[in-house]
Parts: structure tokens; sequence; C-alpha cells
């Protein structure tokens, strides 16, 4: 899910760059990467949409824990210690995504490449990474404290 939603994301700031600037030339403002205040609150086109997107994780993982949980006949629930880490992870990995998404969609601009060609695909390799890495690491902690 979370490479799905950086894609939006990655594709709207591209857009919006190639409306707007030429290639290598950057809007006004603060140009940090790794800054999620600047990501997620400020004035430009795309905030609000990495905070949408951000919120849109939790409906999307419960639905997708419920479907699990329909699937195998209603016999297995997870638990609500398994849930609150799978959500936790979900919200870390989109969180972490959509902020790189910000930093290297403007970097390969300013280096005059097309951002929809370069970044979704990296972007989206590392949801992947991110996503396997934290859920397992869920999963690890969730053994070490007994959680069935």
């Amino acid at each position: 899910v979370g490479g799905n939603l950086v894609s939006i994301q990655s594709s709207r700031i591209s857009t919006h760059l190639h409306l707007n600037y030429l290639p290598g030339e950057l809007p006004e403002g603060p140009r940090s990467c790794f800054n999620p205040c600047y990501t997620f609150f400020g004035s430009g086109a795309n905030h609000r949409s990495a905070q949408v997107l951000l919120l849109l994780v939790l409906p999307g993982q419960l639905i997708f824990l419920h479907i699990i949980h329909v699937m195998k006949g209603g016999i297995t629930l997870p638990s609500p210690l398994f849930t609150v880490f799978f959500l936790s992870a979900s919200l870390i990995q989109v969180f972490f995504l959509l902020c790189m998404a910000d930093c290297m969609v403007h970097c390969l601009w300013k280096r005059g490449k097309d951002p929809d060609s370069y970044s979704i695909p990296y972007l989206t390799a590392l949801g992947d990474l991110v996503g396997t890495a934290l859920l397992s690491l869920a999963f690890v902690v969730l053994w070490c404290i007994g959680d069935p």
C-alpha cells in the first residue's frame, strides 16, 4: 500500500513542477530533505495531499485486516497488540516514504531529470524494503513479548 500511496504523491509533486517551473528550477522556500515539517505542514501545493495520503493508511489497513479475517472464515482474529504494531509499521512506512518522495522528486527535478520516470520505481522498491523490514521487526517484537 505504501508504494502506491507514495507513487500518487510523487506524481503530484512532479506534475506541479512540470506545470510551474523549468527543469532545474525549484520553488522558493525551505528545500531541505528529510524535513517532515515541510513535507506535511506548509503553504505549498502538495502538503495537504501528503496529509490525506498518510491518513488513508489507517482505514485502508483496517479494511485489509478485516478482509483477512473474513477470508479465514471468521475463526481467527488478529490480536489487538498485533493490530497496533501492524498499523504503526504501516504509518511509519508511509510517513518515511512521503518524506523521501518530497526530497527525491525535488532532487531529480533540480538535476533536470523527469521525476515520474525515475522516482516512482525507486520509491516503490524502497517501500517494499521498508515495509518488509518494519513488519519483520513487528513480528520479532511480538514473538519476544509472547503475543500469540
